[in-house]
């Protein structure tokens, strides 16, 4: 999974990010393990350059048979045709301005959330020199705050059933749970320094503390929610207490809380184990 997340800074003493005209701001970009929900790849830089200019780099190491999950941020067909070339399978949301002509209509899958399933090409004529191959296209309707809206999906998997496209891009919202770990949790919103190195500095430390509370979880078969454990260790960080014995007595309480991946979460309708 990729996404990125801006991180609001001081425009007055933070000049090397400014935004806007009178905003400053960093953007993380993450690739994100689908079986661990751990980080595998991230960029720090200023949140001026588009998403799309990083997508090659974020994918950097991708390898072939593995599928990559991004939104149409990430959308550059020079990439996504340097992907499909490599074998990696790839799943987006298509952006409003594109341009198809729907070369194939696949058989309507039984679910009722999908509207239709296609193979079509890009209409665009520099767009097309740089993705030529027909790619799926599949509309579908996705609950969004509580409520249905129409969705529509690009991939370059022909075998999948439309069903598993759709959610394969719903999988992306971890990745959305993960920023707000780190940002809210882990309070990754006021910085010591005010240069680009003592930005990068604060960011991978967080990383670091993140990767260091999930090995704790594993190793303490802790079963609650990811704040519970940071204001527990947060509480009793300068206390002498046996650490496992913390985790184990206070993790023993009921509640059904679950946010670890397993491998069988990627397992979906239409993929063989």
């Amino acid at each position: 999974m990729v996404d990125s997340s801006t991180i609001a800074l001081i425009a007055s003493c933070i000049d090397w990010a400014q935004h806007r005209r009178r905003k400053a701001a960093a953007k993380l970009h993450v690739r994100l393990d689908l079986h661990s929900l751990l980080p595998r790849f991230v960029l720090v830089e200023s949140a001026k350059a588009a998403d799309s200019i990083r997508a090659a780099e974020v994918c950097a190491g991708v390898k072939p048979g593995e599928i990559v999950i991004f939104d149409r941020a990430y959308v550059d067909f020079i990439h996504l045709g340097a992907l499909n070339g490599d074998g990696v399978f790839w799943v987006t949301r298509s952006k409003e301005s594109l341009c198809f002509r729907v070369v194939k209509k696949l058989p309507k899958a039984t679910d009722k959330r999908i509207l239709s399933d296609e193979l079509a090409v890009l209409k665009n004529k520099d767009s097309r020199a740089n993705y030529p191959e027909p790619m799926r296209r599949v509309r579908a309707l996705v609950e969004v705050d509580g409520k249905e809206r129409e969705m529509e999906f690009l991939t370059n998997n022909l075998q999948w059933s439309a069903t598993s496209v759709a959610d394969l891009y719903r999988c992306r919202w971890q990745i959305e749970v993960f920023f707000k770990q780190i940002k809210q949790s882990l309070q990754l919103c006021d910085f010591l320094g005010n240069s680009a190195n003592a930005v990068r500095w604060q960011v991978w430390t967080a990383l670091l503390l993140y990767v260091l509370m999930r090995f704790l979880c594993v190793i303490s078969s802790w079963s609650h929610s990811f704040t519970r454990l940071f204001t527990l260790l947060r509480a009793t960080l300068w206390r002498k207490i046996d650490l496992w014995d913390l985790l184990r007595f206070c993790g023993t309480a009921g509640g059904h809380f679950r946010y670890l991946a397993t491998p069988q979460s990627a397992y979906l309708p239409g993929f063989a184990q």
